[in-house]
């Protein structure tokens, strides 16, 4: 991270607090022209005037070097998910519950309607993952193996194995996945 970089993320983490720069001078005994060059990246400061300064702002000091991001967007509303739905697939669908695929890990829950398949034949991708059977039953075909999984059944599934779901009961089943990799 360039000194620019840090220094906005600063001036985020301070405007979050509604202080003005003077505030934050008066509360980290660092001058005021000194916290405007570091917020313009004009200026790179001690470890320590950072410490200072991520005390006053009330956040971890790793935190100044990640990008800022408001709680908001941090959330996903059950009414504005990202969705796939396969429609040859008796109506399968996908919501990504994660708010978006900029991290490393994504969470995504998969309805299973009745009597339906993720696929002909299993599947394999790069990723890694973790599923949870939130409701219903599924069987899961993996890699040369059958298992019938039940409500609060979870299973690891290594990248590169072969994979796919099935309900064949008269229920809609959900799942919950953590995948990392994103892939969704």
């Amino acid at each position: 991270m360039d000194n620019l970089e840090l220094g906005k993320t600063i001036a985020k983490y301070r405007k979050n607090k509604n202080y003005t720069i003077k505030q934050l001078s008066e509360i980290t005994n660092v001058t005021s022209s000194m916290l405007s060059q570091i917020e313009r990246g004009l200026s790179s400061p001690s470890l320590n005037t950072l410490r200072v300064i991520a005390d006053a702002l009330e956040v971890p000091l790793f935190s100044l070097f990640t990008e800022f991001v408001q709680t908001k967007d941090l959330i996903t509303r059950a009414d504005s998910r990202k969705k796939v739905i396969f429609p040859s697939s008796n109506n399968w669908e996908y919501s990504l519950l994660s708010p978006d695929l900029s991290g490393s890990i994504e969470m995504v829950l998969m309805k299973l309607p009745p009597d339906s398949q993720s696929a002909e034949k299993p599947m394999r991708h790069i990723g890694e993952e973790v599923a949870y059977v939130l409701s219903g039953e599924v069987v899961l075909f993996i890699g040369n193996d059958v298992e019938t999984l039940y409500h609060g059944d979870s299973v690891k599934i290594p990248p590169g194995v072969e994979h796919k779901w099935e309900n064949k009961s008269d229920q809609e089943a959900n799942v919950i996945f953590a995948i990392t990799p994103p892939t969704f």
